[in-house]
């Protein structure tokens, strides 16, 4: 069984049917093709994406329908053709559509519902696929500082 060396949840053993591969790369990280999804119980609904050719590369990811259950998506041809897929697919039944979790200037979580990743689960293939139009946006407020309620 092959292992992961990560550098936020130690060594990760997994199977290689459980690898989810970008064939182009992520934006910004086109070197790095393939990545575990790390889904804990005690952490749902969020997902990490741990690059298993960069030790300290890790995405949290939340599926589309948890941020926003109305979420229509929508991928180009190539994108489509790129990840396997006949048609344009849909969220759940077909296709798992994450959404990258990162932390705004003011310390408020935002996800990016404008390009989301998008996974075939039958052969693991994905793409992060950015829109061509302006439905939905890169930075989607999660919660707000009034929200969250202080430490005690």
């Amino acid at each position: 069984m092959p292992q992961c060396d990560t550098e936020y949840f130690g060594v990760v053993s997994y199977e290689d049917s459980e690898a989810i591969e970008f064939s182009a790369g992520l934006p910004g990280f086109e070197n790095c093709h393939r990545f575990l999804p790390i889904d804990e119980a005690a952490r749902r609904p969020f997902i990490f994406l741990q690059s298993l050719e960069q030790p300290g590369l890790c995405f949290l990811t939340l599926p589309v329908l948890a941020i926003e259950p109305g979420y229509q998506l929508k991928i180009s041809a190539e994108d489509v053709a790129a990840i396997g897929f006949e048609k344009q697919p849909s969220i759940g039944s077909e296709a798992l559509c994450l959404a990258i979790v990162t932390m705004a200037e003011a310390g408020v979580p935002t996800a990016n519902l404008l390009a989301p990743i998008v996974v075939h689960p039958g052969n693991r293939r994905a793409v992060q696929a950015v829109r061509d139009d302006a439905a939905y946006g890169c930075r989607y407020t999660l919660v707000s500082i009034a929200e969250v309620a202080p430490c005690s």
